[in-house]
C-alpha cells in the first residue's frame, strides 16, 4: 500500500507562530504553496495557515497583516499524518477532518505535505472521487 512518505510534496517549511500574516503571505509566494503549518517556538506544530485564511479572517476583517501573527490563526491541534501511514489512513483522516493538506511528521519532524492533489495523482481515480465528494459536503 502507498504511504505518505511515498506520495507526500517533500519539505515543507513552517511559518513561526511569532511571525506576521504579511510575512506569512510572502512565504506563500515564494514558495509557491497555499498553506503553511504554524511552529511554535518549541517547534511544535500548532496548525495550519492558509491563503482563505489570510484573505477571510485578515484583510476581510480590515486587519493589517502586518501586525497580525499567524499564531492568533491557529485553531485547535494541528491535523497530521505519519509519514508511513497509508493511503487508507490518509484518506480516512483528511474525510474526518474535512481537511486538503496534512503536515506529515516522521517521529517529531515536519518532513513534507500531502496534498488533496498529491493524492489525486498517486490514487485510483474512485478513491479520489469519493475524498472531493466528503471535502466538497
Amino acid at each position: 500500500m502507498t504511504t505518505a512518505r511515498e506520495i507526500m510534496t517533500e519539505g515543507a517549511e513552517c511559518i513561526g507562530a511569532d511571525e506576521t500574516i504579511l510575512r506569512a503571505a510572502e512565504k506563500m509566494r515564494d514558495l509557491g504553496v497555499g498553506a503553511l503549518p504554524i511552529c511554535g517556538t518549541d517547534n511544535k506544530l500548532k496548525g495550519m495557515l492558509t491563503d482563505r485564511d489570510i484573505v477571510v479572517k485578515v484583510l476581510a476583517e480590515g486587519k493589517d497583516p502586518a501586525q497580525c501573527k499567524a499564531g492568533e490563526f491557529s485553531q485547535g491541534e494541528a491535523v497530521t499524518i505519519g509519514a508511513d501511514d497509508d493511503a487508507a489512513e490518509i484518506l480516512r483522516t483528511m474525510a474526518r477532518h474535512k481537511v486538503r493538506r496534512l503536515p506529515v511528521i516522521d517521529g517529531h519532524d515536519l518532513i513534507g505535505m500531502v496534498a488533496q492533489a498529491d493524492v489525486a495523482r498517486a490514487l485510483p481515480d474512485a478513491k479520489v472521487g469519493d475524498l472531493l465528494e466528503t471535502l466538497s459536503s
